[in-house]
């Protein structure tokens, strides 16, 4: 996540409230996912609280684990627009996005019309997004990051809420289980808009920033310094914060802890670093590495 949205304070007895009602909600939306996804508890938890933060996720593992399934049945009980991209080497830019086109009147007078692409959903699917080109991945990660895309000098804004959940090696079988739409869109904005007014304790606040400052080469810790060549920004902070908040109402509580960032540290931080040469070397990965530093908050 890379914006922090400042809200306006709320009342404890309003937040409650506001709680209990978005429990319900996130729970129906659980047994929702439930009824397709077995077995995966803790990809559709982080998947969930993933959303629920505001942000984007990617899912990866071998085939057979319905990470595409996952994401298509997301979009049903979440009652969200959704639409799906196949990556492929030869994808453009364009594809995605959207482009031009000249239109000609009777009158012959020509124009231009923009077209938009798939990536004008509530929550787009991306097949295998490591297999498009570094071009067009990174005009889908521009998109991401800004939440609007620019043809022609021109800015279209889009749709929101607006969430990408990239999968690698997917699994291409339908099923057969009818959902009912549990959360509308508007209703997940609202839910987003409570988690970033919910409570967060100094003791969560200082476990946060002494993880990613301990992540860092060059802050003190040998460990780090041995094996990482960069480590988190300042926006791994801020998303451990969001995504702490999430998990908590997820699991029925108003204020995140300091299990839920010990929970949280490897989704969020491993593709926040970069290992050094001779880490890798060693057989060292950055789960490995985050696993430990985690250990010490």
């Amino acid at each position: 996540m890379s914006v922090m949205v400042k809200e306006s304070p709320i009342s404890e007895k309003d937040m409650i409230a506001q709680a209990e009602t978005a429990l319900a909600d996130i729970s129906r939306v659980r047994d929702g996912v439930g009824r397709v996804i077995f077995g995966q508890e803790v990809v559709v938890e982080r998947t969930l609280v993933a959303l629920l933060a505001g942000g984007h996720a990617l899912l990866v593992g071998v085939p057979g684990l319905a990470k595409t399934k996952l994401v298509e049945t997301l979009g049903v009980v979440l009652g969200l627009d959704s639409r799906r991209i196949q990556f492929t080497p030869d994808l453009m830019p364009s594809d995605i996005l959207g482009s031009e086109v000249m239109e000609q009147d009777e009158a012959g007078k020509r124009s231009f019309r923009f077209i938009s692409g798939p990536i004008f959903a509530q929550l787009l699917m991306a097949d295998e997004i490591n297999r498009a080109s570094p071009r067009t991945q990174s005009a889908l990660l521009q998109a991401m990051q800004e939440y609007h895309v620019t043809i022609a000098g021109i800015r279209h804004d889009l749709p929101a809420p607006f969430h990408v959940l990239a999968t690698q090696n997917p699994l291409e079988q339908e099923g057969t289980y009818p959902l009912p739409e549990a959360l509308q869109p508007a209703r997940l904005r609202e839910i987003q808009t409570l988690i970033r007014r919910m409570p967060v304790p100094e003791s969560v606040v200082d476990a946060i920033l002494k993880l990613v400052r301990s992540a860092r080469p060059g802050q003190g810790n040998a460990e780090t310094d041995k094996h990482v060549a960069w480590g988190p920004g300042p926006r791994a902070s801020q998303a451990l914060t969001l995504c702490a908040r999430a998990r908590a109402l997820y699991d029925g509580r108003l204020a995140p802890s300091v299990d839920d960032i010990r929970a949280l540290a490897e989704p969020v931080l491993q593709h926040r670093m970069a290992l050094t040469f001779a880490a890798r070397a060693e057989g060292t990965t950055v789960r490995d590495v985050v696993a430990k530093l985690a250990k010490g908050i």
